[in-house]
């Protein structure tokens, strides 16, 4: 099925937020830490818009007003993939800043 195929039927694929192509920031500087927190906060509003979606759709399916329970199935195992993925990367970013924390200095 060609990619028009798949945006007809409604399916809108994740397309990861990019940083911007402008000049290269130094590691640390405010203007990477603003660009982080920006892709966090992003991130975690997705992750909160995809599981309402699917709550929305339960709460359609156990009143009986949802037509194609596929929807909600869908909906269902995008918000746990999603959820995973967000725990995932909070883990390997606690790791990393304790990797970081058991550096030595000098």
């Amino acid at each position: 099925m060609s990619v028009s195929g798949i945006e007809a039927l409604g399916f809108t694929p994740y397309v990861a937020p990019q940083l911007s192509t402008g000049a290269p920031s130094v590691a640390g500087s405010s203007k990477a830490g603003a660009a982080f927190g920006d892709l966090v906060l992003d991130g975690l509003d997705r992750l909160e818009s995809v599981q309402d979606k699917s709550d929305k759709l339960a709460v359609q399916a156990a009143t009986g007003n949802l037509d194609n329970i596929h929807d909600y199935t869908i909906a269902a195992t995008e918000a746990s993939v999603t959820a995973q993925l967000t725990v995932a990367v909070r883990n390997r970013a606690l790791e990393a800043f304790n990797e970081i924390m058991r550096m030595p200095i000098g």
